[in-house]
């Protein structure tokens, strides 16, 4: 081969090569975090996958793997390396927390509490808590459960005895088949559900019977992750609430996108656009004066002092916690600014 000829071959080559080995760099570049879920994907996972579809983390320069869920809880993935971030309850950090997890929460995705109690609306006998006494409650049987459905029928003037069975079908059909008279919904999801689906329900407010408001949802993230990645840490969070701002500002295309994005696992786009309006018009995502993600110091207090309470905190050996946790160590802000 001729010389000047070797040297444009060479040239060719190199040219080609660019473009190939800097788009390896720049993937190279992304820290690559992974995010557990509590549930198969709704609208409480919103964010993060408009962060990941809109290229919010990329820009945050990070690859996020988004895992799918599994009957472990979220919260146990990332407290044992498995996960560097994870979507818990509320109900769930403060536990774990109290238990020992090294885990803190990094974001608070729901801003007020989702849950109801719900029962059939034909049932004239239950007009308000009080009428829940020596009825029969399914659902899960957690002291949280039973701690809040006492404290709501006492604080409504009644004694808080209820039967509770733990419910081997849909709560949905245990109501309809009368093998529960009364049983726990998420509003935002089974609620919008159940009224596309013209159930007859009526429901109670937690809040509207002295038991405290929460955040319901957040995401965590293990201590020890933190302090060796504040940089991936604050970037995943920050590019996160771009996300649930996203989704926010713009429902139709969010809304799309989830169903697109998550490989066939939501079916019903009517559902998941029901569920993100009501998300949106009850300030759950975002509250009415624009916060989004932001933990507040108060309801944290008022929730934890009321599991505290109720001997819902436990500490690693399953005893009940003697002294008043500090809650503040249980959630972060710092990662927002």
């Amino acid at each position: 081969m001729p010389l000047i000829t070797r040297r444009q071959a060479l040239a060719f080559t190199l040219a080609a090569a660019l473009p190939i080995s800097r788009s390896a760099l720049a993937a190279s570049a992304l820290t690559k975090v992974s995010v557990a879920l509590d549930w198969t994907p709704n609208t409480n996972h919103i964010g993060l996958y408009i962060a990941q579809a809109k290229g919010f983390y990329s820009d945050a320069g990070l690859d996020v793997a988004i895992l799918p869920y599994t009957d472990t809880d979220a919260g146990t993935l990332v407290a044992n390396g498995v996960a560097d971030f994870g979507v818990s309850g509320a109900i769930g950090l403060f536990t774990q927390c109290a238990a020992g997890a090294e885990i803190k929460g990094v974001y608070a995705i729901v801003q007020t509490e989702t849950g109801r109690v719900v029962f059939n609306d034909e049932r004239k006998d239950i007009q308000r808590p009080r009428d829940l006494d020596g009825k029969t409650y399914g659902g899960f049987g957690s002291a949280w459960e039973t701690a809040l459905i006492s404290a709501m029928i006492r604080n409504d003037g009644g004694k808080g005895e209820v039967n509770t069975v733990t419910l081997g079908t849909s709560a949905y059909e245990a109501l309809a088949n009368g093998s529960v008279d009364f049983t726990l919904e998420v509003y935002t999801w089974e609620g919008i559900e159940a009224q596309l689906e013209k159930k007859a329900l009526r429901r109670f407010r937690y809040t509207d019977y002295g038991v405290p408001d929460e955040q319901t949802t957040a995401i965590v993230a293990g201590n020890a992750f933190l302090d060796s990645n504040p940089e991936a840490a604050r970037g995943f969070i920050q590019a996160t609430k771009r996300g649930y701002d996203y989704a926010v500002d713009h429902a139709d295309e969010a809304a799309d996108l989830l169903v697109s994005t998550t490989g066939g696992a939501l079916t019903n786009a009517d559902l998941v656009k029901a569920s993100l309006k009501a998300l949106i018009d009850g300030h759950y995502l975002r509250t009415a004066d624009g916060k989004s993600g932001i933990f507040d110091p108060a309801e944290a207090s008022a929730i934890g002092d009321f599991l505290f309470t109720n001997g819902i905190l436990l500490d690693a050996q399953g005893a009940k916690l003697k002294d008043k946790p500090d809650v503040s160590r249980y959630y972060t802000n710092q990662f927002f600014s």
